[in-house]
């Protein structure tokens, strides 16, 4: 256990791993969970686990189901619209209000990032896909310096990540491309708005990618 981890209180660390688990499809639309297997499955106690419910509920990552149980919000054609308009409204523009403020070791981290990505999309690697891909634009977006914003993606993505994980399981990682290459191109050339227009295009793949999963049978 390194230092930070000793340091953070059970609660917050309870929170963070079932934050996880949602976010990359460890828990899948609709697949009710039970406290107590969340307390088994998580080595926690009920009081960490139910405090991390709580606030994950509040935040709209979870829905309360009958008999104690929990399970990840799945999503309807209505609801993929109003994610994919949040969506494009915020994550362009943290992209462009990043764009200058990036250093180069910044822009290379994300560089790094986005190979370590494509190596997972070719491998079939869908649970190291999905933390790249989380990793890239959450580390963009953290470069806007606007925490509010920032706050507010995070969220969204909480409500993305699992209809994600479902797309890659139907079709595999190798039809994921992305546009990363193109926003790596637009930072370093620090020109933001095209570096906008990659990451609005990068989210309207995958947004199309889950409203195509959503009409298979």
């Amino acid at each position: 256990m390194d230092q930070r981890t000793a340091r953070e209180p059970a609660h917050l660390l309870v929170y963070q791993r079932l934050r996880e688990m949602i976010l990359f499809g460890e828990l899948l639309p609709g697949q009710p969970v039970t406290i107590l297997g969340l307390i088994e499955r998580l080595d926690a106690g009920m009081t960490p686990v139910r405090e991390a419910l709580r606030r994950l509920t509040a935040e709209g990552a979870l829905q309360p189901q009958d008999n104690r149980r929990v399970a990840v919000p799945e999503l309807d054609a209505a609801a993929l619209e109003e994610l994919a308009f949040a969506r494009l409204a915020l994550e362009p523009e943290l992209a462009s209000r990043a764009c200058n403020q990036l250093t180069e070791s910044d822009i290379q981290g994300l560089s790094d990032c986005d190979a370590r990505l494509n190596t997972a999309m070719q491998q079939g690697d869908v649970a190291a896909y999905l933390r790249f891909n989380h990793q890239f634009h959450m580390d963009l977006y953290a470069g806007a310096r606007a925490p509010f914003l920032f706050a507010l993606t995070g969220s969204l993505w909480l409500r993305a990540g699992p209809s994600l994980r479902v797309v890659c399981g139907r079709w595999g990682t190798m039809q994921l491309a992305d546009r990363h290459a193109e926003a790596l191109a637009a930072m370093r050339a620090r020109n933001a708005e095209n570096l906008a227009a990659a990451i609005a295009g990068d989210i309207r793949q995958g947004i199309d990618l889950v409203a195509l999963s959503l009409r298979a049978p």
